[in-house]
């Protein structure tokens, strides 16, 4: 009896190395790895445009976020790295906060285009949905096109989607101090997660837009499939300090995590 219970136990011993050994070892087991891209280019007049200072802030949360989570991490600015050879090495790019004409050539929008439609990932942060503001390719990726602003404040946001990894520890009401963007030309098929409360927001050209396009709310946050990848967008995250809270963080986390398909 003795025997029989080493031999099984040794066994099983054997199987759990044999499993770890194999996905250390295996290179069909890889580790994940994104691109955090951070590149701010000229408007569309030509002229220099916003740069965002917290940009420092969320790639180091963003690192922080995906060391922990076993993800390797490369950041730039470098619109050259988008060719289809380099973005192959990679399972998602993070637009943090990149901003107008980040692309040099159609070359570079052609290799997106393909790593897009291979199944790569896309997580976009804050002003990301502000680039490349006349290519209509890139709004129906990021969810929609950036309009404008309210003044920076605290205001409610309301959570529509409590089932994403991106909201699922919020409560149904998120007060945040951040600004609350306006997007138009958004893509049908979104799945909004979070929300604007405009009731809370002090801006008055709201008559002007959106007025009561979606009511009392406005999409803040959403995620959908698009020609074959994964796409999860948040407008919020506007000042350097915000990258350093953990919700934000966690909220971060579960838009990476959902987009690369470790949710937890």
């Amino acid at each position: 009896m003795k025997k029989t219970v080493l031999f099984i136990f040794c066994l099983v011993l054997a199987v759990n190395l044999q499993a770890n050994n194999t996905e250390d070892n295996d290179p069909a087991v890889k580790k994940k790895r994104v691109l955090i891209f951070t590149k701010n280019g000229l408007s569309l007049n030509g002229e220099k445009g916003y740069v965002h200072k917290n940009i420092p802030n969320s790639i180091k949360a963003l690192k922080e976020i995906c060391k922990a989570e076993n993800i390797d991490t490369d950041t730039s600015e470098d619109a050259s790295l988008f060719k289809e050879a380099t973005l192959a090495k990679y399972d998602a790019i993070i637009f943090s906060n990149a901003n107008n004409k980040v692309f040099d050539n159609e070359n570079q929008k052609v290799a997106f285009q393909n790593y897009i439609k291979g199944g790569g990932g896309f997580i976009a942060i804050h002003s990301a949905n502000a680039v490349e503001r006349d290519w209509p390719w890139y709004w129906a990726l990021v969810g929609g096109k950036f309009i404008r602003h309210a003044p920076h404040q605290e205001f409610d946001v309301v959570v529509i989607d409590k089932n994403h990894p991106s909201t699922i520890f919020l409560d149904k009401v998120w007060k945040v101090d951040d600004e609350c963007y306006y997007s138009n030309n958004l893509n049908p098929d979104i799945k909004v997660l979070l929300a604007a409360d405009l009731r809370t927001v002090e801006d008055k050209k709201k008559v002007e837009y959106p007025n009561d396009i979606f009511g009392d709310y406005f999409p803040l946050c959403w995620s959908h499939e698009f020609e074959g990848a994964r796409q999860w967008f948040t407008a919020l995250g506007h000042d350097a300090k915000t990258y350093n809270d953990p919700t934000f963080r966690k909220h971060l986390r579960g838009g990476i995590l959902w987009v690369l398909n470790m949710e937890k």
